[in-house]
């Protein structure tokens, strides 16, 4: 292979992961597939295939995207604050639900590549030392993810009750020491 079709093939590769990207901001990761991927780069629909051999490697790719982002983002905050921290956790599930759906599907993701763990375990570590114990990280992450679902799937206007980023950050700073 020549190192022209070497970097035309990563520039295809590289396309296909940000046309699934958009996919998923726009529509959601259920709507993510082959074919959709493929028109929305502009290329056959059988070159996904090339680069991707399951749907689930292609989603693993489209979701190291997303963790990627959401990496850079916590680093930033968590230099700050556990409620920064959340805060950014808050925006990302905010403003990406799709993708924030995507990187918390390990039962899509989990034997499909991608090596998403090693991003996301440093978190739960940086986390754990920010609050003092690891069953205060499980605590405070499982408090602010599970603010971000409700908030998602709409369920705390069931109730009269608005979730936005103040809370979580105040629910998250609960747990610091």
């Amino acid at each position: 292979m020549t190192s022209g079709s070497r970097a035309k093939g990563a520039d295809t590769r590289r396309r296909l992961v940000a046309a699934g990207v958009a996919i998923v901001d726009d529509r959601g990761f259920s709507a993510v597939g082959v074919r959709a991927v493929a028109a929305r780069a502009g290329v056959s629909h059988g070159a996904p295939r090339r680069y991707f051999p399951t749907l689930a490697s292609l989603l693993a790719a489209i979701a190291a995207d997303g963790v990627a982002d959401l990496d850079r983002s916590l680093w930033a905050a968590m230099r700050h604050s556990v409620g920064d921290a959340a805060a950014a956790y808050w925006a990302f599930a905010h403003d990406r639900p799709g993708m924030f759906e995507l990187i918390f599907r390990h039962d899509l993701l989990d034997s499909a590549g991608g090596d998403l763990r090693s991003t996301t375990g440093p978190w739960f570590s940086a986390l754990a030392e920010a609050v003092g114990s690891a069953e205060r990280a499980m605590a405070c992450w499982a408090a602010v993810h599970g603010l971000c679902v409700l908030e998602a799937t709409r369920a705390p206007e069931a109730v009269g009750v608005v979730v936005d980023e103040s809370v979580v950050r105040r629910v998250a700073e609960g747990f610091s020491v």
